[in-house]
């Protein structure tokens, strides 16, 4: 992004793959994501996973849900599980394992660092 820019997070278009099976949980889900802006200092995109469950290890990032629900599981270190609607917003450490299992389609926006 440069100067003022303005994004449209929630109908930002998002190419999607298919998750690796090695990480596949249950279902068929698919993850999407768009870049907004990336500098030294990180990242900042929209991230989308469609219904299923997949197994993570997490970036340090901070993210807000803007659509959708989940529930993220954390497998190491132990933590309570987290459930994840629109408004909900959460930071992540480097190198937590998780599940995450999405019950509606959920939409994110990330900053990574």
């Amino acid at each position: 992004m440069n100067g003022a820019e303005l994004v449209a997070a929630l109908g930002l278009e998002l190419k999607y793959e298919p998750v690796p099976a090695d990480q596949v949980v249950a279902g068929a889900p698919q993850t999407g994501y768009a870049t907004v802006d990336a500098s030294d200092a990180g990242e900042i995109g929209v991230w989308e996973m469609t219904v299923g469950a997949m197994r993570d290890t997490e970036v340090s990032e901070v993210f807000v849900v803007l659509a959708g629900s989940a529930t993220v599981e954390f497998v190491d270190p132990p933590h309570p599980p987290l459930q994840l609607v629109p408004g909900s917003v959460v930071k992540l450490d480097a190198g937590m394992q998780t599940v995450w299992t999405v019950h509606e389609p959920l939409r994110k926006i990330f900053i990574e660092r």
